[in-house]
This record gives C-alpha cells, sequence and structure tokens, in this order.
C-alpha cells in the first residue's frame, strides 16, 4: 500500500500546534474575509438596485456579490507569496527538525525561530515563491511523462485512462512542490536553487514511489476534503438565506471555500508531512543521477530556467568569497 506513517505523521503535527493554529487562523479567515466581502459586495447591489424593479434588484445583488468575491480573491492572489513563504515553508522546517530528532522551542517562538530558518535558505518571500512556481511545473513535466508512457502501451482504452490518470495526477503531485523544498531547507545550502535541483532530480529517479504514494494521499485528502464539504453545506446555505436578496450559487460555494479551508490549514500539513517521510527514506544514501538530470533537461523548460538560475548563483557565491578572499 503505502509507505507513511499516519501515526508519527500525526504525532508531528500536534508538535507544531503554533503552526496548526496559525494555519487554521489564515485559512479560516480567508474563507470568511470571502464570505464577508462577497456578502458586502451584494449588500451594496441589493441597495442600487432600489432604484429598479425586482428583477434588476436581484440581478445588480447578484453582481454585487460576484464583485465583492473577485475583488477579494485578486487581494488573496497577491498575498499568496506570503502565505508560502509565512505558513508553508515555515511549517516545513520545523517539521523538519522534528524529522530529524532536533528539539523545538515551545510556542509563539517556535513561529520566530522557523521564520529564521527559512530567511537563511532563501532570503526574500519573491525568490522562495519563484523557486516554487519552477518546481511545480518541473514536477508536472514528471507527471506528464508518466502519461506519455501510458498512451503508446497497447492497452485497449489507453488514451482514456491517460485523460483520466491526468486529473488524478494534477491532484496528487499539489503536495510535492513543498517536499521538495524541504530538501533546499533541510541541505542548509546557500543556493537553493542549486538545492532545489539536486532535490527534483532526486524525485524524479524515484517518481513510481512518489507518485504512488501522492495518489493515495490525494484520495484519503479529498476523500475526507468532500465529507467536510458535504458537513458544511447546512451552514453555508443558512449564510446565503440570511444575505440580502439570497443567491441560489453562494451556499455551494462557501460550502467550497470551508472544506478548502480545512484541507489547507488541516489536511495539506498531515499529507506533507506523510510524503516527506517518503521522500527522505526514499533518497537516503542516493546522489542525483546525471541521466535524470540530462532526461529533466530535455522534458522541462523550467528544469532549464532552474538550472541556469542554480548555476548563476553559484558563480555568484564564488566571485564573492573570492573577493572577500583578497580583502
Amino acid at each position: 500500500m503505502w509507505d507513511f506513517n499516519i501515526g508519527s505523521a500525526f504525532g508531528m503535527m500536534g508538535r507544531t500546534l503554533p503552526f496548526i493554529i496559525l494555519r487554521m487562523a489564515v485559512y479560516f479567515g480567508i474563507a470568511i474575509g470571502y464570505v464577508l466581502v462577497t456578502g458586502t459586495g451584494a449588500g451594496i447591489g441589493y441597495g442600487v438596485g432600489i432604484v429598479g424593479g425586482p428583477d434588476f434588484q436581484a440581478n445588480s445583488t447578484i453582481w454585487g456579490g460576484i464583485i465583492g468575491f473577485g475583488v477579494f480573491g485578486a487581494v488573496m492572489y497577491w498575498a499568496r507569496e506570503y502565505i508560502l513563504y509565512i505558513v508553508k515553508a515555515g511549517h516545513i522546517a520545523v517539521l523538519l527538525e522534528l524529522m530529524d530528532g532536533k528539539k523545538l522551542p515551545q510556542g509563539r517562538s517556535q513561529l520566530t525561530h522557523a521564520t529564521t530558518v527559512v530567511k537563511q535558505r532563501f532570503g526574500q518571500a519573491s525568490v522562495l515563491f519563484a523557486i516554487d512556481q519552477l518546481i511545480k511545473g518541473v514536477v508536472k513535466a514528471i507527471s506528464g511523462l508518466v502519461r506519455g508512457i501510458l498512451t503508446v502501451l497497447p492497452i485497449p482504452g489507453a488514451q482514456q485512462l491517460a485523460g483520466i490518470l491526468k486529473a488524478f495526477l494534477s491532484v496528487a503531485v499539489g503536495f510535492v512542490d513543498e517536499v521538495i523544498l524541504a530538501y533546499a531547507i533541510r541541505t542548509q545550502s546557500d543556493n537553493a536553487w542549486m538545492s532545489a535541483k539536486e532535490a527534483l532530480v532526486l524525485y524524479g529517479q524515484n517518481y513510481k514511489v512518489m507518485l504512488k504514494n501522492a495518489a493515495w494521499l490525494a484520495f484519503i485528502v479529498y476523500g475526507l476534503g468532500f465529507l467536510v464539504f458535504l458537513l458544511m453545506l447546512a451552514p453555508a446555505a443558512l449564510i446565503v438565506y440570511l444575505m440580502p436578496g439570497g443567491w441560489t450559487a453562494g451556499g455551494f460555494i462557501f460550502a467550497l471555500l470551508f472544506a478548502w479551508s480545512v484541507k489547507a490549514a488541516l489536511l495539506e500539513p498531515f499529507a506533507i508531512t506523510c510524503m516527506m517521510q517518503v521522500y527522505f527514506k526514499t533518497i537516503e544514501g542516493q546522489r542525483p543521477d546525471p541521466e535524470w538530470e540530462a532526461k529533466l533537461e530535455q522534458l522541462s523548460k523550467k528544469f532549464r530556467k532552474l538550472k541556469e538560475r542554480a548555476l548563476g548563483s553559484a558563480g555568484e557565491s564564488g566571485a564573492a568569497s573570492g573577493v572577500e578572499g583578497t580583502s
């Protein structure tokens, strides 16, 4: 079946409770923000609609809600790199120290400690975000390689199976990019681009094990997420009922939002912890395979870009060291 330990993963999450609380505050806050801003937009639309008839008022209420939802979505789009930097990467940093048997500080000092570790590895939030975007592109390319293998096999219905596999892998690999970032943090390298490149090559040469476990975790996480969605339908419908003018689709959308917040705050860190267990156990004693590095260079433009940045950063570090040595 799978290669991760569920009990150990929950145990590590419990020991990083300050980050779990932070994740809950951030992601539930985002969900509530969507509800409040959408409700405010609907209220403004309802007020504007007074000047027209009932149909006009109903339409202006709906459009007010849609505009409010879109405005808050735009704000969250620009905030996503800071959420990655402060919340996700910080949590990974403390989970890694637990996996390595290190003692963690308690309370808020755990958050401060993690932030310091992330700053040492990546510097600014924009650097971490740029690395993460390239990692996602390479991981998708590896998944595409798996789909490509399936389509050339002489299996009846292989094309249809490839389509299903594509949809499933797009979900499963969502947990992988943060595991690659974990390698960059764990190696304590001054060149985060190079660490990410090495981590991707190691991931590629072990893709069968990694994708198998990612698939199991996708099934577990999204299965639980769907149950949360069903539980949230009733309170979400009540919120929509209380909004001016009503909004038929609002209950469904708000239920999805609250289910997403549970997934992001609680289920995703569980999945990432499990994937970290599998990844570091699998690559133990291994070195990046040059053949796989060459394969990824051919396969992914983003891997080539990542490698260029890695070599460029290495050159800058070497030049800086040379300047220091002559001073």
